[in-house]
């Protein structure tokens, strides 16, 4: 890097070659003007000289809400439909109404955790936010603040230093056998298709997004096996169907009695789709408002219509995701072991199983202790 020192008037101005702004092109130079003696002069260029070799000084004269522009044109075709519309909604919302207008040089750690606390409090948007979603937000930040770094924009990360709010593991309550036996059982009564639904999502404890995504062709209702290799997201432009969360696909057993129900609901979606003079294609999705199967169920449609449902039975702290959970605990509870359980779950590895549902397994445990017990008792 290269340094000036020059004398104007009674002060010295410091002067240091920067390379040229990433975004706009020109010449970039960091100044600075100072009241002292030749000496303490030089030292202070020599300082700022090692700061824009280490890459501390600004670079550019972009704000943060340039970066974040640029960062999620670059990053979004990489993203997820869904992430692409919440990446989007969490810039407009909470980032960018405070600090697009600032310059990249000039954020701090302590202006982005101010940011935060008011977020959390209320102050900055309609509603407190809660910690988790905090660190959503800030997990955005960062990353746009990392590429920065990557592009040459800013020489460190205030995000890295940033402190967001702590976020408490969760409280996982899912519904007792009885309590989904009565949801169930009203869904059957009150709408045949909802309750085929929630039988084949508590059976394979997929995801909503997989269970919607469905065919008809994904199901062998002779070999009782169901293929789960896609998804249905609602993105930016309306529904958009992908692959699965994990980028893989699975195949899960079913029992006999959700292969009858599936049976019978695809008996009448057939004589639904002659009443209208169509045909029930093999790849038509299996839940679908649409005569011929043609269109699959809006995400949010079937979680209102579960909630609507478990209001009605007095279980309003019941959540569709449960379902996954209660095949999760389940599982593993019989002692099935994990690495199954999480092949069902659909998780790239059964360490995201053990983190999750790791304080269930104390009834497995229980039964390790009793095997264990035997063993040393056969011993003594």
């Amino acid at each position: 890097m290269k340094g000036f020192i020059r004398r104007r008037g009674e002060a010295w101005e410091l002067r240091v070659f920067l390379g040229v702004d990433p975004v706009t092109g020109r010449k970039r130079y960091a100044n600075k003007s100072v009241r002292t003696g030749k000496r303490e002069a030089q030292r202070m260029l020599a300082e700022m000289i090692v700061e824009a070799e280490r890459g501390t000084l600004a670079r550019t004269s972009a704000t943060v809400g340039d970066l974040l522009e640029t960062w999620f044109e670059f990053a979004a075709p990489e993203f997820s439909p869904k992430t692409v519309r919440e990446t989007r909604g969490f810039m407009d919302r909470n980032l960018l109404p405070h600090l697009a207008t600032v310059p990249l040089s000039k954020l701090r750690a302590s202006e982005i955790d101010a940011l935060y606390r008011r977020l959390q409090a209320g102050g900055a948007c309609v509603r407190p936010l809660a910690p988790a979603t905090i660190r959503r937000i800030h997990g955005i930040l960062r990353r746009a603040l990392v590429q920065g770094m990557k592009w040459g924009w800013i020489g460190t990360n205030p995000a890295a230093a940033a402190t967001p709010p702590r976020v408490a593991p969760p409280d996982i309550k899912p519904p007792s056998g009885s309590e989904l036996a009565r949801l169930l059982q009203r869904a059957l009564e009150a709408s045949p298709e909802l309750a085929c639904y929630l039988v084949l999502a508590a059976a394979t404890g997929a995801r909503r997004s997989e269970v919607i995504a469905l065919r008809w062709i994904d199901l062998d209702l002779d070999g009782r096996t169901v293929d789960i290799h896609r998804g249905i997201v609602f993105g930016p432009k309306g529904l958009v169907e992908k692959d699965t969360k994990t980028h893989a696909a699975r195949r899960v057993s079913l029992d006999v009695r959700t292969v009858e129900l599936l049976s019978e609901h695809h008996q009448r979606m057939a004589e639904r789709a002659a009443m209208c003079r169509l045909v029930l294609a093999s790849d038509a999705f299996i839940f679908s408002d649409a005569a011929d199967g043609s269109e699959s169920w809006f995400p949010d449609s079937v979680s209102r219509s579960f909630k609507r449902l478990c209001r009605r039975e007095g279980l309003g702290h019941v959540r569709l995701h449960d379902l996954r959970h209660f095949v999760a605990t389940q599982l593993l509870g019989a002692g099935v072991d994990v690495r199954t359980v999480a092949g069902r779950l659909g998780h790239r590895n059964a360490a995201t199983t053990l983190n999750v549902y790791a304080h269930f397994l104390e009834q497995t445990d229980r039964a390790a202790a009793d095997i264990m017990g035997d063993v040393t008792s056969m011993t003594a």
